[in-house]
C-alpha cells in the first residue's frame, strides 16, 4: 500500500480528539443514529442471520476462487468494449491514471465517491499535471475543501456539524450561507452541476464487479455517481481486486445486506450496474470506458489462514458505528485513508504489516462489537489479536511492555505472589482512595484516570469469598442453620400455646 503515516501515535492522535468537543459530539450523534438505523432496518426484515451467513459465504467463496473469478470478470468486461488494467500498486494505478489524463487532454475529472483513489491520493496526482478533481459526494465535497481526508467510510464528513459545514461553504461561496442542510446542500448542486458539464473525465469506485456479466456496481444516494458515470466522454472506475461477485443472484444478497448496514435503508436510494461504454442505442454514457484492478497489498492475505477474511469487507463501516473506540476518537486518529476496526486490521496488512503502523491495532478494546455488526462476519476482533502476536514475535515491544509482561509473568505464576500483591495493594490503595474511587492522574493510572475513575480494590477478592459462597450453596451455612432452627423453634411453641399464625376452620 505504501501509505505515508502521519506524526505521533494513534495515542497522540486520540488525545487531540478526545480534546475536540466539536468532533467528539458530531462522530457520536452520527454514529449513534447510523447505529440505531442499522438495529431497526435489520430487526425489521426478520432473518437477518441469514442473511449474513450467506453473504459471508459467498465471499468466502469467491475470495477462496479469486483468481478464477477475476479472470472471467475481466474477459466480460473486455467483451463489453472495457479497456481493462491491472496495477501492483499504487504507483501503477497512479501512472495508468495519468496516461489516460494525457491522452485525452483532460482539463478536469469529476469524481464519485470511491476509498480506492483516496489509497491513491489521485487527487494530489491529477493536480500536479493540471487536471482539476473534483469530489462530486457532498461528504466528500466538504473536506476537499478542508483539506482534509474522509474520516469514516460511508460519511466522510462524519466530524464536522452543520455550522462548521456553513462556514467551509460560505468561504467558497464568498458569501454568507445560513447554517440550513437545504441551503448548502442547494449551492453545492449549483456549483457541481456545471463541473458534471465541463469535465473531460469521470472517475468511480466500485462496490461490486460481476464475474457472469463483466458489469461494475455502484450504490449510492445522492445520484452524483450516475452523473459522473454518464456525463464525462472518458470514464475510470477503481476497482479493489477484491470486489469481485460471482452472479447477478448474489448482488440480490449484497443489495440486502449493504445498505441495512451501512445507513439503516432498506434500498439504497441509485444502484447502477454498468456493462461497458456507451452503444448506439444508448442515450448516454461514456464513449471510452477503463478499469484500473488495484492489489496494492490486498494479494499479501490470500492464503493467510489469519488474515484472507479481511478481503470479504464489503465496505459497509457498519464495524465504525458500533466500535466503542471509533466512537470516541473519530477517524482521522487512526492516520490512515481506513479507520475503526477495519482501518486497524486493513491498513498494517496492506502495509505487510510495517511496524510503523503496528500501534493502530491497539485502538480495540477487543468487545467484538464490530464482528457482531459485520454484513459478512469478519472475525475483525481476531485478526487484531493476530496482529498484537505478530508484532510481539518480530520483537518490535517497546522495553516498558516488555518489562510489564516479565513482572506479570513472574507474579501471576504463583499463588503466593498474587495473594502478597493484593494483600500490598489494599494496603497501597488506602493512600489513594477517595469516596470509593482512585482518581490520581500518576503512572499507569493517568491515561485511564485522564477521562474516567478506577475502582478501588474489593476488600475480598472472589477466591477468598468462596468458602462462604459454598457453605452457602451446599446448605451448610452455620449462622444461617442457626437462624432458621430459632425460627421453627418458635413457631412450635406458639402452635402448642394457641398463639401466632392464622386459623382457619
Amino acid at each position: 500500500m505504501s501509505e505515508h503515516k502521519p506524526g505521533g501515535t494513534v495515542k497522540d492522535r486520540s488525545k487531540i480528539a478526545l480534546n475536540n468537543d466539536f468532533l467528539r459530539n458530531a462522530v457520536k450523534f452520527t454514529t449513534e443514529r447510523l447505529k440505531n438505523g442499522k438495529l431497526a432496518a435489520t430487526a425489521e426484515h426478520g432473518n437477518w442471520e441469514e442473511w449474513r451467513e450467506r453473504g459471508r459465504e459467498i465471499r468466502l467463496h469467491t475470495i477462496a476462487h479469486l483468481d478464477y473469478y477475476l479472470g472471467k470478470f475481466v474477459e466480460n468486461a473486455r467483451a463489453q468494449g472495457v479497456h481493462v488494467h491491472f496495477a501492483a500498486d499504487a504507483a501503477d494505478a497512479v501512472r495508468l491514471t495519468m496516461q489516460i489524463a494525457e491522452h485525452k487532454k483532460a482539463k478536469s475529472a469529476v469524481k464519485s465517491k470511491s476509498m480506492v483513489s483516496e489509497e491513491l491520493h489521485i487527487n494530489h496526482a491529477l493536480e500536479q499535471i493540471g487536471v482539476e478533481a473534483i469530489e462530486t459526494d457532498l461528504g466528500e465535497y466538504i473536506i476537499q475543501l478542508a483539506g482534509e481526508t474522509p474520516s469514516h467510510i460511508i460519511i466522510p464528513a462524519i466530524h464536522k456539524n452543520r455550522y462548521q459545514i456553513a462556514d467551509l461553504l460560505s468561504e467558497d461561496a464568498g458569501e454568507k450561507l445560513e447554517p440550513d442542510t437545504g441551503i448548502l446542500a442547494g449551492y453545492v448542486r449549483r456549483k457541481l452541476r456545471e463541473k458534471f458539464l465541463e469535465a473531460d473525465i469521470g472517475m468511480t469506485g466500485c462496490n461490486f464487479a460481476i464475474a457472469e456479466t463483466g458489469s461494475m456496481v455502484l450504490f449510492e444516494n445522492e445520484g452524483n455517481a450516475r452523473m459522473v458515470s454518464t456525463i464525462p466522454k472518458t470514464q475510470i472506475t477503481y476497482m479493489g481486486m477484491e470486489r469481485i461477485i460471482p452472479t447477478l443472484d448474489d448482488l440480490e444478497v449484497m443489495a440486502t445486506l449493504l445498505p441495512r448496514s451501512a445507513t439503516g435503508q432498506k434500498l439504497t436510494v441509485y444502484m447502477s450496474v454498468i456493462s461497458g461504454p456507451q452503444r448506439k442505442q444508448d442515450g448516454d454514457g461514456p464513449e471510452e470506458m477503463h478499469i484500473i484492478i488495484l492489489d496494492n497489498g490486498r494479494s499479501l492475505q490470500l492464503g493467510d489462514p489469519q488474515f484472507q477474511e479481511l478481503l470479504n469487507c464489503i465496505r459497509c463501516g457498519a464495524c465504525l458505528n458500533a466500535c466503542p473506540v471509533y466512537r470516541h476518537i473519530g477517524g482521522h486518529a487512526y492516520g490512515g485513508v481506513y479507520s475503526g476496526p477495519i482501518g486497524a486490521v486493513l491498513t498494517p496488512a496492506l502495509n505487510k504489516n510495517v511496524d510503523q503502523w503496528d500501534d493502530i491495532a491497539n485502538a480495540s478494546s477487543l468487545c467484538g462489537a464490530c464482528y457482531e455488526a459485520c454484513p459478512v462476519k469478519i472475525p475483525l476482533h481476531d485478526m487484531l489479536v493476530y496482529l498484537r502476536q505478530r508484532k510481539v514475535e518480530r520483537g518490535s515491544t517497546d522495553l516498558a511492555e516488555k518489562v510489564g509482561m516479565k513482572g506479570f509473568n513472574f507474579l501471576m505464576s504463583d499463588a503466593k505472589r498474587v495473594k502478597a500483591l493484593i494483600k500490598l495493594g489494599r494496603i497501597g490503595q488506602k493512600l489513594l482512595v477517595r469516596d470509593g474511587h482512585i482518581k490520581a492522574r500518576i503512572g499507569p493510572l493517568k491515561g485511564w484516570n485522564s477521562y474516567r475513575y478506577a475502582p478501588s480494590m474489593a476488600s475480598k477478592t472472589f477466591r477468598e469469598s468462596w468458602k462462604d459462597i459454598e457453605q452457602e450453596l451446599e446448605g451448610t451455612f452455620p449462622e444461617l442453620d442457626a437462624v432458621m432452627k430459632a425460627r421453627m423453634e418458635k413457631l412450635v411453641a406458639d402452635r402448642k400455646n394457641g398463639g401466632g399464625g392464622h386459623h382457619h376452620g
